[in-house]
């Protein structure tokens, strides 16, 4: 395979395995935020915080989002740090998944 051939498929998601065959590879989008909520059953809220400039006055302003996410065992404790992964629809609003928590909360 060529190279311009290669760059072009990996800008298209596609992927060549050790064997020369080509399978589509689907690129799971990842978040980084904290549990604000684990009071539903296998399910965490997770709060990610992002910084995104404001058109006008071009200042750096503070956006939060609220993702609901599948957490399996029910590790998740409010003000963890966690790891989401783009996951197939798992009920009307979860569609991550909790990878790894990056960080404990610290217990008072």
């Amino acid at each position: 395979m060529s190279e311009s051939t290669q760059v072009a498929d990996a800008q298209q998601g596609v992927a060549e395995d050790d064997d020369g065959s080509t399978a589509a590879v689907r690129y799971r989008r990842r978040l980084v935020g904290r549990v604000a909520s684990n009071k539903m059953d296998k399910t965490a809220v997770v709060e990610v915080v992002r910084f995104k400039m404001h058109p006008m006055y071009r200042k750096y302003v503070r956006v939060r989002k609220r993702y609901k996410a599948h957490d399996e065992r029910n590790e998740c404790q409010p003000g963890d740090r966690v790891e989401l992964v783009e996951h197939r629809r798992l009920s009307r609003d979860k569609r991550f998944r909790v990878s790894r928590i990056i960080e404990r909360a610290v217990q008072a």
